[in-house]
Formats: C-alpha cells, structure tokens, sequence
C-alpha cells in the first residue's frame, strides 16, 4: 500500500517540518504527519524546558485533532509536582490520562521528548485541525486552568480523478452484418455437378447451410444476399478452368435454390478460373529451397499458362509437391451471407438481447444500456465488456472500454484496450490519463498537450495537477 505523506495546513502544504515555536509553556517543532493506510502517525519534538509546575499540581499536555464536529485525542504528556506524582504512585493507579500517558516529575523532567503516536485515521481528519491541549490540575484532580494553541491543519489532498470521456457511437441507419466461409466441395473430374455424397462434400456443404440456417431461422433476422465465388487451380489450361469455375459455382448456386427457394436476385454468383493469389499465400509461409523464385513467377507478368508451364518446367520436384498438397485446397468456393438485423430501441428489451445474443446490437445499442446503469457499476463494466468482444477492433468500442477497464482500476486491460482505440482527440486524451493515473507523468504530459492541441479542455486540468505533484515532489526534496 502507498504511503501518503501530509503535512499541516499552516505550511501551506510544502515544507516538511513545522519550526520551533512556543505553545502553551513548551515548545514544539519538527512537526510531520504520516498517513498509511488505516492509520495515521504524529511525531514531534517537544521542548519541556521552559515549563514550570508547582509541587501540588500537575500539568498535562494533549495533543488532539480537532473538527467542527468531532475530536480525537493523542496520548498526553503528563509533568507532575512532587506530591501530585507521589499521590499516584502510591496509590496505584494509573496517571491522569491513562496507562498510555508519558508522565515525568517536573524537577527531572527530560529537556526535549520525542512524541510519537499511532492512531487510526478517520475521514473527518481531512481538513481538521491539530491542536495542543494544556489542562492543570490540582489536588484530588481537580481542573485549574486549560488553554489550547494550535499546531496547524492537517489536509489530505486526494488524488485527481481524471475525467473519462465516454463515446457516444453514432446509431446504425441499417444494422448490415455477414457470415463468411469457404467450402472444398469435390467435383469429379471435369465435371460441374454437384454429387452431395460424393467425398467430404456432406461436410463442406454442411458449413454453408448451417451460416445460412444461423440467421435464416431468426426472426430478427432479414437475408438480403448469398454471394458464391468458384476457383478453381492452374493445372489445366485458363479458358477450361473458367469454365469449370463458371460451372460448379453455378451448380452451387442451384443446389442452395433447391434447398431455400431464395428469390433469383438473393444468390449472387461470381468466379475466378485460378485462385494465384490462394497458391501464394501457401507458397509464402513454406520453406521450398526455390520459395523466392517460385513467388517472382507467381508475381510476374506472364499469361496463366505461360506461367504455371514455367513453374512446373524449372522447378518440376517442388512443383509436384504443390500440385500434391497445394492445388487441391485452391478448388474452393467463397460464401457470404449478408443479412439485416432489426434496430433495437426498447432498454429492457436490449438488456434482454444482450444476455443471450449480444452479436445482434450496434455499438449505441449497447451505449443506451449503459447509460441506465450507474458508472463504475460491475453492471455499468460488463456492458463495455460486452461491447468490446463483439466488436474487438473498432475503435469506439476499445475506446470505450478503456475508459471502463480505468473506472475500475484495471490498468493493464485498459492499456491493452487503449492500442486499438485510434488516434481520435479523446483516445489521445484517454491515454493521457491513463498514464497519469500510473503515475507515467512524462508520457501523461505528451499525450495531455497533444489532446489540449487538439481542443480536449479537460486535458487542462490534469496538467495542472501535474505541475502542483511535481513541484510538491522538488519542494520535498529541497527540505
């Protein structure tokens, strides 16, 4: 736990130590309040020298925090004339204040004490006084004089809570989505019809209709199109493979009419007779001893055939090993279901949504939950949470719960956020105030200006803050 050190008001809250002064008969100086935790610590030196104390008296000292509505008082000092310290001590009991008190005999009373105490800190402390009590007593205790003088104020000065700026995302005019796959249905050779049973083809076209089944089935749910694209590879020459990708595209689309009867203008079909751009991919990530000179033919300028011949003449065992393990995945097709979800605006109703399909909300559909809850609540967390996993790389919603993952102190989550938040003026702001809240004050201060350039007024306020900590930190230093 950090250790906060405060000290009295009378200073105005600089300097380190109080200076010597003289307070009801003593003297006081070298003052320092500590707060750690729970507790909060008074030392000081107290000069008793100039204090005088009659044989049948006694004088106690008192140290007390003190507000406009409580008091709370430190263990006390006790200085006792000759009688009054021997009426204690013969008849047993404790000193005027207690077991705790440090009690001396005025004629051999040391000339400077130490006074250190430890007592729990509560929050009226903030902004309370703190003051030394002088009360004089006579024979059967009885009360004679008291006086108070103060010894200053202590101020506890919290730490600067930056604020968050929170994005309001802009509501969705239509609520656009799509689910995205490719499936290696296999066709006998040179054939253009599609045989279900036919190798892994229950599986591949098992993955198409269940994305189509996932949202076909919803009644928030509109398909608006079914986009196929056929490949096939360059073994063969272009014109028969554009065939053959014009073709089995087309049987593909026949076979999901027959299943679905979408209207003509749903399936929307293209095709490309070489999938080159597949063949590179795979290329890049292997290791074949001709791997760069494979991909400068790949990347030339020559015709399709012209420069599958070349591969295949130049580099015959490594080309073997690509028609081998390659060129089958290249005879693919694409599939996309692009479909409209419904807007909600109901609160209740979109809280209901995202417990069990938040993939259905736009980004301000989760905003308008979020504003219902209050801020910093795990209720309040768990909607940016949400927000984010559903969209992970847009930039209002890392932005968004970076300032959630800082409400709750959760740094780390929020630097993480803050990388894929943009350069916008609040996550510029927002990173800023990240930093200052780990204390990174160098960066705190370049993001800070970067955001006051830009026209964020609150980056402002924590520069200002900035400063005081820090000239706060050199007047330390200076004592």
């Amino acid at each position: 736990m950090k250790q906060f050190i405060f000290i009295i008001a009378a200073l105005l809250g600089i300097g380190c130590m109080l200076n010597a002064q003289q307070t009801v008969g003593v003297t006081t100086d070298s003052l320092r309040i500590e707060r750690n935790g729970e507790y909060i610590v008074v030392d000081m030196n107290m000069g008793l020298s100039p204090l005088e104390v009659d044989i049948n008296r006694a004088v106690l000292l008192t140290p007390r925090f003190v507000c406009a509505t409580d008091t709370l008082e430190l263990p006390s000092i006790g200085v006792y004339g000759r009688q009054r310290y021997y009426y204690y001590v013969r008849n047993g009991e404790s000193m005027l204040s207690g077991a705790k008190e440090m009690s001396f005999k005025a004629r051999s009373k040391p000339s400077d004490v130490a006074y250190h105490a430890i007592i729990p800190y509560y929050g009226w402390m903030n902004g309370a006084a703190l003051e030394l009590y002088r009360s004089d007593y006579g024979c059967c205790n009885t009360l004679l004089a008291e006086c108070v003088e103060p010894l200053g104020g202590y101020m506890e000065v919290l730490p600067l809570s930056p604020q968050l700026l929170y994005v309001y995302p802009q509501a969705e005019a239509v609520k656009s989505r799509s689910l995205s796959g490719s499936a290696f249905i296999d066709f006998p050779v040179n054939k253009t019809v599609i045989y279900p049973e036919y190798r892994r083809n229950t599986h591949e076209l098992g993955k198409i209709q269940a994305s189509i089944d996932s949202v076909r089935n919803d009644k928030d749910i509109t398909i608006t199109s079914v986009w196929l694209k056929g490949y096939a590879s360059p073994e063969s020459p272009y014109s028969h493979n554009r065939d053959l990708a014009i073709g089995r595209t087309a049987a593909l689309k026949h076979y999901i009419n027959q299943l679905y009867h979408f209207k003509d203008s749903v399936i929307i079909t293209d095709y490309e007779p070489e999938d080159w751009a597949g063949l590179r991919r795979y290329v890049e990530k292997t290791n074949l001893a001709h791997r760069a000179e494979i991909l400068d033919m790949i990347d030339s300028n020559l015709e399709p055939d012209t420069k599958e011949a070349k591969i295949k003449r130049t580099y015959p065992e490594e080309y073997r090993f690509l028609l081998q393990n390659c060129y089958p995945a290249l005879r693919h097709t694409d599939y996309r279901i692009d479909y409209v979800i419904r807007s909600f605006s109901d609160v209740e109703e979109i809280k209901r949504v995202m417990r069990v399909q938040p993939q259905k909300l736009s980004l301000n559909e989760f905003y308008l939950v979020a504003r219902t809850y209050e801020p910093g609540s795990v209720e309040f967390n768990d909607v940016f949470e949400t927000a984010v996993r559903m969209y992970p790389d847009d930039e209002t919603a890392n932005l968004n719960a970076a300032n959630s993952a800082m409400q709750r102190k959760d740094f780390e989550s929020a630097k993480r956020y803050l990388f894929k938040a943009g350069d916008s003026s609040q996550a510029v702001y927002t990173r800023g105030a990240h930093a200052f809240l780990i204390e990174d004050y160098d960066n705190a201060r370049r993001f800070l200006n970067d955001a006051k350039a830009m026209g964020v007024e609150q980056a402002d306020i924590i520069l200002i803050e900035i400063d005081k900590i820090e000239k706060a930190k050199n007047n330390l230093l200076i004592h």
